[in-house]
């Protein structure tokens, strides 16, 4: 399997201009406006656009801070209609214009050529994503109950602005009242989003402190099995025996909860700093300034001389850099796991590393592509399911596992519409994680709530290495094993092949 090229993390870093919501908005409104009045710039008639623009750059402000995550996407349509009203503007081509070239970029070029080219789906893909799209909650540029509102607002402030420069009105008056009008627009996002938005994970205020570290590893390996996107419900509903025999023979947390806001890097960085966005500094799929601003476990375990590697997509350098081996999400997405798994299966041979994080893709992006409430997403857990099993035999048979803990997890689940995550909508907050191996405690389920920032200090714990300097999730020790008689000790290391 080939590695992520130079120009693919490029690529996907520009993509994510055009993925993420909050960059999408101005990019897209800016590019519908360049369309729409391109006689006049190309005939060196730009000053109206520009004062039109300036007009607007308080709104575009508004809108990059406040997301309106699900249900508060529906206030959106005030600010419009109060527009509406008071100017009594509303150019129907322009926002028609709008509405043709999103749904063309949302459903054509994304959902249809991009995922064709990308990972091989089906030409007419499109005849379904235009639902998803419609469906789609998270915080993506396919939210289109998110997005619509947003761009009719500034296009037609904009637009308005530029008529009325156009025509020679006086400009402080103008923009005075559009100030006001933005001032309005911003206390009305305030005021919603500090009394209505309250489905934040609670944040753990203190640093890692429930257990020191032992003096003596527990383990001599940990393995981290990351399946992307695997949705709690819909893997209960697959037909994945390996994995359910695993978490029945060693401990689960049934209320694994993930961070805000649910974006694989951001969730990924989480997991292994063992804090949350404000401290760690990825707050989106968008990295702007590369690399975590805190320690991670691979930091960790290079203080104790022990090496750890990620094997992920490009997306994972922006923060974790050299400590990813970067694997192309380039290929059919029938053999992206596959060729996955052979490559981890590699690393472990050439550089037997300490700890080894394996993210499987397959499943989120057929939950992005195809829905994850269609059979084809569940034949992709189930897909996981085997390839796992396959490399989990393959360890026990070279003596991987002998000392080893198996970690089984998601970095977040997938909400309706187009296998959306971001703003923790239904399906998205609570993620599959289990533990096993001759360390933990076989057949225990625990259910009180848990957060994936406990990842990190848990797996330094069992490698004896000293936490992330802001690591604030609480070691899993409900999981560890109490001490065992060789008997038993010997039961668990054959565990591994029974399953």
């Amino acid at each position: 399997m080939k590695e992520a090229s130079r120009f693919e993390k490029m690529a996907a870093r520009c993509w994510n201009l055009l993925n993420e919501g909050k960059p999408f908005t101005p990019i897209f409104v800016v590019g519908t406006m360049t369309i729409y009045h391109a006689a006049d710039l190309l005939g060196g008639h730009a000053s109206a656009w520009l004062l039109g623009l300036v007009a607007a750059l308080p709104l575009f402000f508004i809108y990059y801070v406040y997301d309106y995550p699900l249900f508060l996407r529906n206030y959106l349509w005030i600010p419009y209609v109060v527009f509406l009203i008071i100017w009594s503007f509303a150019d129907a081509v322009l926002l028609f214009l709008a509405a043709a070239l999103y749904f063309f970029f949302t459903v054509f070029f994304w959902g249809t050529l991009y995922y064709h080219l990308r990972i091989g789906t089906s030409w007419w893909n499109f005849t379904r994503f235009w639902k998803l799209v419609l469906k789609n909650s998270d915080s993506t540029s396919g939210n289109a109950q998110e997005q619509l509102p947003k761009c009719f607002l500034l296009l037609s402030v904009w637009e308005y602005a530029y008529v009325q420069a156009g025509q020679g009105a006086p400009l402080v008056p103008l923009y005075g009242s559009l100030v006001l009008f933005a001032a309005g627009v911003w206390l009305f996002s305030w005021v919603l989003h500090r009394y209505l938005f309250d489905w934040k994970p609670d944040v753990i205020p203190t640093y890692t402190d429930n257990v020191p570290v032992p003096a003596v590893p527990v383990n001599d390996k940990v393995y981290v099995i990351v399946i992307d996107g695997m949705r709690k419900d819909r893997f209960e509903a697959a037909n994945a025996p390996f994995l359910k025999r695993l978490r029945a023979h060693g401990t689960e947390f049934a209320q694994m909860e993930t961070v805000y806001p649910a974006r694989t890097v951001v969730c990924f960085t989480s997991m292994f700093t063992g804090t949350y966005p404000f401290e760690h500094g990825i707050r989106s799929n968008m990295v702007w300034k590369l690399g975590a601003k805190v320690e991670t476990i691979f930091d960790s375990l290079r203080k104790i001389g022990k090496t750890g590697r990620l094997l992920g997509i490009a997306h994972l350098v922006d923060s974790f850099g050299d400590d990813v081996e970067t694997v192309t999400a380039v290929m059919p997405n029938d053999l992206a796991d596959r060729y996955i798994i052979e490559r981890a299966k590699r690393i472990v041979e050439e550089q037997t590393p300490d700890l080894l994080v394996v993210q499987l893709i397959a499943t989120d992006q057929t939950g992005h592509s195809r829905g994850v409430l269609y059979d084809e997403y569940i034949e992709k857990i189930e897909e996981a399911d085997a390839l796992i099993a396959e490399f989990v035999g393959w360890l026990e048979e070279r003596g991987e596992l002998d000392r080893a803990t198996l970690i089984i997890c998601a970095d977040h689940g997938q909400a309706d519409g187009i296998g959306g995550h971001g703003h923790l909508d239904e399906g998205e907050r609570y993620v599959p994680f289990f533990m096993c191996g001759p360390a933990i405690e076989p057949g225990k389920r625990v259910d009180e709530k848990t957060s994936l920032v406990s990842l990190a200090p848990t797996i330094a714990y069992l490698l004896g290495a000293p936490y992330p300097n802001h690591s604030r999730g609480p070691v899993l020790v409900e999981a560890m094993r109490k001490e065992k008689s060789n008997d038993e000790t010997e039961a668990g290391h054959r565990f591994f092949a029974g399953a």
